[in-house]
């Protein structure tokens, strides 16, 4: 069985960051997920370079690692407990005036990582800036494509940002593994876009045997203010090659902690043998 988790952790614009990381670090570590992908991983713009850049693999064009930055934080933090993961991270924009922010991979496995630019425009200081990124590696074996994306809200530049993603996958010809935060809620517009892509992809969600929680945001957040439902905009999308065993909403206050504005998505999958 593999183990995989993706998060929009909200990061340091969270109160008691430093403890939620924490909280977080310590799940993965009890879980040992073979995958995660982890969105709205911010450092300090103003922040010093870090030296210790263990299993991290860096994309051209990057801003320089920062020694607060959380995804650095959160992989020293499980290797000093044992659980190494290779990791990357793709810059999106700032966020908040403050931060640079992007979105990330950490992998029990090697990874030959890459980016995408989704969004019309490629500027840090306009927040629509967005970056997937892609990672190959093996999971028992087999070859994957890793994607870790956060996507724009309907008719706000999601249509296109799909459209590029989706044209850049295609000629992949890969096992695919999709996850993040869409910013699209299941059964809607860009949920059934996604559905309908010829990548014939299949939610988590919806073909599990094992389903738990049925939204990953609720009420007003960064993002979805004046909202007043519960929705699940957090999701994973495979290609057909993988059989979805249980498909799990996490960081809810139940199965682990709240360390987010967002609750996180936990699935256990496998191969399907022919």
């Amino acid at each position: 069985m593999v183990k995989v988790l993706t998060l929009n952790t909200h990061s340091w614009i969270e109160a008691n960051p430093l403890k939620k990381l924490v909280d977080l670090a310590e799940h993965i570590l009890k879980e040992e997920y073979d995958i995660i992908c982890l969105q709205e991983i911010n450092q300090v713009m103003s922040g010093e370079v870090a030296t210790d850049l263990s299993l991290y693999q860096a994309l051209p064009n990057t801003p320089a690692i920062h020694q607060e930055h959380y995804a650095l934080l959160l992989t020293h933090y499980l290797k000093k407990k044992g659980l190494d993961y290779y990791w990357s991270w793709a810059y999106n924009h700032i966020g908040y005036d403050f931060y640079h922010e992007g979105v990330a991979i950490l992998s029990r496995e090697p990874i030959e990582v890459s980016d995408i630019l989704l969004s019309d425009t490629d500027d840090e200081k306009d927040y629509h800036t967005r970056r997937a990124l892609l990672a190959k590696t093996k999971l028992k074996g087999k070859a994957v494509t890793i994607v870790s994306m956060h996507l724009s809200w309907f008719n706000k530049g999601f249509q296109a940002e799909w459209q590029r993603l989706e044209k850049e996958l295609l000629t992949l010809n890969s096992p695919l593994l999709l996850m993040g935060d869409f910013n699209n809620p299941t059964d809607q517009e860009g949920y059934q876009m996604i559905l309908e892509s010829p990548l014939k992809l299949q939610d988590s969600h919806k073909v599990a045997r094992q389903v738990y929680g049925d939204h990953s945001i609720k009420a007003d957040i960064d993002g979805w203010e004046n909202n007043q439902k519960a929705y699940k905009v957090d999701h994973l999308f495979s290609s057909k090659d993988f059989s979805i065993n249980s498909s799990k909403i996490t960081f809810d206050g139940s199965l682990a902690p709240v360390v987010s504005d967002h609750y996180g998505l936990s699935v256990d999958l496998d191969w399907i043998h022919n």
